[in-house]
């Protein structure tokens, strides 16, 4: 590949840290192959720090499940119900008067397809969502229970399953986490160590759960600097690993290189339905993100495929098979500003490499 140079890089770099909000940034750049490597950081990120990657957790949940499908141990069309307390197998999902509890499948929660709604963006009987209280430092945990107890007072989006349909839910993925669980008899963290983190050596890489640990880098809700150890803690199917941009990278290219499940395996992923923001349009197949860049934006150059995926935290993770190209790191923003910057260095940089 031609590889754009130092100053090129330089100029993304500062092109993030100077958009309004984000005060912390590091990206990372890496061919396949490994001949071309690139790591900047800016503000209060080092090249090496830590970070929250949020919703980019999702993707090893992808990487584990794609691994117990191989093995047998769960199938796609498993109904949740038989992994679920009595207390959650009915009622969990009441739309238009019928019980459709029975009828989500697992492949419904890894495709956002069930129409649960999401306990973090849903308007709750105060008017305000769990977001809000987030966003304004109110720092509490949301188990499982909690936000299922929460769901079943809400109003699904649709029926499990409705052909054309999909609303991201984090509820979906706090359900994944309660169902790996049950399959392989270990707690979530214990699962990541086993089938990601220590397969690939990562020492920076972990779920948190120590409310002591002040490691990772805060992150921001505009000008507002959040440090949330206790909800961070409760949600780690969902959105609660630490890692760096190093770590993120050799995880991204193992995921996409078949280190986890054969390679092939990444098209049977790609059942595309369209997501709104935040943190902006994409769209979501089965536990995979695709950037949706408008061909009006890119008429006589277009970039192939973007894949992987998006953290509310200003974190990302994706790859350009067109140029093999692989981009991670994070704007440490969560109000949407930090991911359209990132969106332009990533397709500056395929631009680049593609059309010299």
């Amino acid at each position: 590949m031609v590889s754009p140079n130092e100053g090129f890089f330089n100029g993304l770099l500062k092109s993030i840290i100077q958009k309004k909000y984000v005060y912390s940034t590091v990206l990372r750049v890496e061919s396949g192959d490994g001949n071309f490597s690139w790591t900047g950081a800016s503000g209060e990120m080092q090249k090496d720090s830590r970070f929250f990657i949020a919703s980019v957790t999702k993707l090893y949940i992808t990487a584990v499940m794609m691994q117990l499908l191989e093995e047998g141990k769960i199938k796609l069309q498993d109904p949740i119900i038989a992994f679920l307390p009595e207390q959650y197998r009915q009622k969990l999902h009441v739309y238009k008067g019928k019980d459709y509890t029975g009828d989500i499948k697992v492949q419904h929660l890894i495709s956002n397809t069930s129409g649960l709604p999401d306990y973090f963006f849903h308007k709750q009987s105060s008017g305000k969502t769990a977001a809000d209280e987030i966003v304004e430092g109110n720092d509490v945990s949301w188990n499982l229970d909690k936000t299922l107890e929460t769901v079943k007072l809400l109003q699904p989006k649709f029926y499990p399953g409705k052909k054309g349909k999909a609303a991201y839910s984090d509820t979906n993925y706090q359900i994944l986490g309660r169902i790996i669980e049950e399959v392989t008899g270990d707690k979530i963290a214990l699962v990541f160590k086993k089938l990601i983190f220590d397969v690939l050596n990562l020492k920076d890489t972990y779920v948190y759960g120590d409310l002591n640990d002040e490691t990772p880098v805060p992150f921001y809700y505009k000008a507002r600097k959040l440090w949330l150890p206790n909800y961070i803690a409760s949600i780690a199917p969902e959105g609660g690993i630490v890692s760096t941009a190093a770590e993120t990278m050799i995880f991204l290219k193992a995921f996409f290189k078949g280190q986890f499940f054969p390679k092939e395996n990444i098209e049977k992923l790609k059942k595309w339905n369209f997501i709104y923001p935040p943190p902006g349009l994409f769209l979501f197949g089965i536990g995979l993100e695709k950037i949706w860049i408008p061909r009006l934006f890119t008429p006589f150059k277009p970039l192939g495929e973007i894949l992987g995926f998006w953290g509310q935290t200003g974190s990302f993770a994706w790859y350009n098979p067109d140029t093999d190209l692989f981009f991670c790191g994070t704007t440490n923003q969560i109000n949407g500003s930090g991911h359209a910057a990132a969106t332009k260095a990533i397709v500056k940089t395929i631009k680049k490499v593609k059309y010299p």
